[in-house]
């Protein structure tokens, strides 16, 4: 039967997600991109896969079935991609990356002009979308592997499919407007809880993650601004609104004139690579990986940004979205 890997992939997340809407953000699709995947799915299968119970779509008995056979097909086509890999006498081939918004300021760049450097015959197609989406696209399939973040107080879920590697940590420190702590170096979370917070949604993992530590040190947040861009919260620190926490990735968005002090607490952040194990010794995911690595490696020893003069970090300009 004339049917493609993408279709397969919306009906295999159609049946974990439940509906079509979660399938497409899994997925990266719109909602009517999934529906349409599935539509010629039908077509090539010569049957319904799909009943409408109401305002629900299920699976009829066949969708189930094809669903069943679909990951093993899946599977069997990543088996096969990878034995071609093998079989070259170079890195070679098509990779797509999924990545956040910092990450593709910061660290894509140099890790692409390095895989031109030592494996000219690697493409790398990549993909900027939330953070928080990342794991499900690496899941399932719609990307290759991804930059992804990773905080110890609120982990990615760990499961036996999916590979989650950390390249270099990062440590909070708190953003506030210049001048308003007289020039403290030091700041304890407690001592915040009068000041008007900046932060993400709660249901988000960095939102979480912060809430999560200022309760450890017995405070409450008074989150004033729920904000997810962070060159806006980093506009919003530099105006006098409110603080927030930052670190040195986040600070390379925006060209800002306000000041860090660090946390007497300990708050961090992991970037992680996320792939599937079955894609664990492709080669070229391999050498994608390795290549993160040494980038990384060569940032984590770089100096934070700072002015020497007044001790106000004033990081590079660029877009954000989400850090």
């Amino acid at each position: 039967m004339d049917w493609t890997s993408a279709q397969l992939r919306s009906l295999v997340e159609l049946t974990r997600r439940g509906t079509i809407t979660a399938a497409a953000q899994a997925l990266g699709y719109t909602p009517g991109g999934v529906s349409q995947q599935i539509a010629a799915l039908e077509k090539a299968a010569g049957m319904e896969l799909l009943r409408r119970v109401g305002r629900r779509v299920e699976l009829t008995d066949a969708g189930r079935t094809l669903a069943c056979h679909a990951e093993r097909i899946l599977s069997t086509e990543a088996e096969a991609v990878e034995a071609l890999e093998r079989t070259r006498h170079e890195i070679s081939g098509v990779l797509r990356v999924g990545l956040f918004a910092t990450a593709a300021a910061e660290i894509l760049p140099p890790a692409l002009q390095e895989v031109r450097r030592v494996h000219p015959g690697l493409t790398v197609h990549s993909r900027d979308m939330d953070v928080d989406e990342v794991h499900d696209a690496v899941t399932s399939g719609a990307v290759d592997l991804a930059l992804g973040l990773d905080y110890p107080d609120v982990p990615i879920p760990r499961e036996p499919a999916l590979q989650v590697r950390r390249l270099y940590r990062e440590r909070f420190s708190l953003a506030v407007p210049a001048g308003s702590l007289d020039g403290r170096e030091v700041v304890g979370l407690t001592e915040t809880q009068d000041l008007g917070w900046i932060l993400p949604s709660a249901d988000s993992y960095y939102g979480r993650a912060v809430r999560t530590a200022c309760r450890r040190a017995g405070i409450e947040p008074r989150v004033q601004h729920v904000v997810t861009d962070t060159a806006a919260t980093l506009a919003l620190v530099e105006a006098g609104i409110g603080v927030s926490t930052v670190t040195d990735l986040m600070l390379g968005l925006r060209a800002s004139r306000l000041d860090v002090v660090r946390l007497r607490e300990k708050v961090e952040r992991h970037i992680v690579v996320m792939f599937r194990s079955s894609v664990e010794h492709r080669p070229t995911v391999a050498a994608l990986v390795d290549v993160l690595r040494a980038v990384s490696g060569a940032r984590r020893g770089a100096p934070a940004r700072h002015d020497p003069q007044d001790g106000t970090r004033r990081p590079s300009s660029g877009r954000s979205q989400q850090a």
